[in-house]
């Protein structure tokens, strides 16, 4: 691959709104209700400052297009296939509603690997999120790009084992069914085109997913919705996750929560056992 030197440092601003009307359709997405006070909940940054590329210029999987001219925010790796890898967030104050916010993201690192599925790059980005004057939340993206599928390449995640989940070790438990209508809406919320999400043809046979894939930040979403509802709304100062196998729309998702070591583990499962996401949080 070439040097990618010339993107470490590149900064992007990003002005938006904490619309109450789009909190509450986040609200109504999650099934949950609002914590009062005027604050959004934790995980509704992640539906603010979204890219906004025009239709024109989105690529075949539906994400904006990359180019290596100067303004190009995102590096040009001929690696097609694009997912949010993990995050680690700082949440250091509510998001009042009804007010400005700005966010400023800075590409950190390039680092290229070699996997089983092929060549891999990370891009890690630092965003910053302010709410009028104050800052609210500090975040660490990465996000892997990876090489095309083959066209026989097997479907992941493998089909349902004979397995189950047993969620006896944890302290608090969810399970739902995580279905088009619950992507759809996400997908509109954070102005995200990626065709896995919602074009199972695409997503199918030529990423090769089993089914339509369930968003990492969603899940994430869910999980923080988790910890609100059993440790209250905006009580965390730190959560981490990270991807670890896709979760496909349609089947059971267990979500759990306990505490570990004066801190919070977290995870998804699919009903067979299978670890989907990995998270961490402390209050």
């Amino acid at each position: 691959m070439p040097d990618w030197n010339a993107w470490i440092g590149r900064e992007e601003v990003r002005d938006d709104f904490a619309d109450p009307g789009l909190f509450a359709r986040w609200l109504a997405t999650l099934d949950r209700a609002a914590p009062g006070m005027g604050v959004a909940a934790q995980g509704f940054h992640w539906c603010l400052c979204t890219p906004d590329a025009p239709t024109a210029l989105l690529g075949t999987d539906g994400h904006p297009l990359r180019s290596d001219r100067p303004d190009s925010f995102l590096p040009p790796l001929p690696l097609p296939r694009r997912m949010w890898a993990s995050s680690k967030v700082d949440f250091l104050a509510p998001i009042a509603l009804d007010r400005d916010v700005r966010r400023k993201s800075r590409v950190v690192s390039i680092t290229e690997k070699s996997g089983a599925s092929g060549p891999l790059a990370f891009v890690e980005i630092a965003h910053e999120t302010w709410c009028e004057s104050a800052t609210a939340i500090r975040e660490v993206q990465s996000l892997v790009y990876r090489a095309e599928a083959a066209a026989d390449a097997p479907l992941s995640p493998p089909a349902r084992g004979e397995g189950t989940f047993n969620p006896g070790e944890w302290q608090a438990h969810r399970a739902l069914v995580p279905g088009e209508a619950l992507l759809f809406r996400y997908s509109a919320l954070t102005f995200n085109s990626h065709r896995i999400h919602y074009d199972l043809p695409y997503a199918r046979d030529v990423e090769r997913y089993r089914g339509l894939v369930v968003h990492g930040p969603l899940m994430a979403t869910m999980l923080l919705d988790l910890a609100a509802r059993e440790l209250g709304d905006n009580t965390l100062k730190s959560f981490a996750f990270r991807g670890i196998s896709p979760a496909v729309a349609g089947e059971m998702l267990h979500l759990v929560l306990r505490s570990k070591d004066a801190a919070f583990e977290l995870g998804a499962y699919a009903a067979d056992g299978r670890q989907v996401m990995s998270a961490s949080a402390a209050v």
